[in-house]
């Protein structure tokens, strides 16, 4: 294949997936790094597995390659590095965390809760991908992102935390509305106009 050559898209199958396994292998490594107090390699850990979640998504959907599969092993990746960045937080942002408790508090109680009730209604994590949580996870990767390169930006924050909550807020909805477990559902308008098209 030469440069002039079209990238097949057989080429790229299975590398969403793997992205996704980059962040479920990541995570536990992560929290390893908090506990033992090793912010820097911490950091330099998380913002690259961070950053597979945005180019998960873009293959994927770039290349036509979406799949329940796919999506349940982003869904993992996602639950797993949050667990991961929440414990980063715990380690070495507790004047942020203590700060903003109420905010933070919120992102995580609306997170769990989705998380919760997924696993109770469906036996598995949600994975509807909405438009708003993907807006949300990408401005919470920003956040947490800038925070330990740069510090804390109070704006970002705001920005984050309330399309999170927005977003968990719009899962429960869908959770409420779908009885049998679908992925990659963008998101109730969406929805709505499906059943009444």
């Amino acid at each position: 294949m030469t440069c002039a050559d079209p990238v097949e898209p057989a080429t790229w199958r299975h590398v969403p997936n793997a992205l996704s396994l980059v962040r479920v292998a990541c995570a536990p490594v992560l929290v390893l790094l908090a506990a033992a107090g090793q912010q820097t390699i911490y950091t330099w850990v998380l913002v690259p597995a961070l950053l597979t979640d945005a180019a998960d998504g873009w293959i994927a959907r770039g290349f036509g390659l979406q799949s329940k599969l796919g999506a349940r092993l982003d869904s993992l990746g996602d639950s797993l590095i949050w667990c991961a960045g929440l414990a980063g937080l715990i380690a070495f942002q507790r004047d942020v965390i203590a700060a903003h408790r109420w905010l933070i508090g919120a992102v995580v109680a609306g997170w769990m809760l989705e998380n919760v009730l997924a696993w109770l209604r469906y036996r598995r994590l949600s994975s509807f991908h909405t438009v708003l949580s993907k807006i949300a996870g990408v401005l919470l990767s920003v956040y947490i992102g800038v925070l330990f390169l740069f510090g804390h930006w109070d704006w970002l924050l705001w920005l984050a935390a309330i399309a999170s909550v927005l977003a968990s807020a719009e899962e429960l909805w869908l959770l409420a509305l779908l009885p049998q477990w679908r992925a990659d559902v963008k998101g109730v308008w969406w929805l709505r106009r499906e059943a009444n098209p």
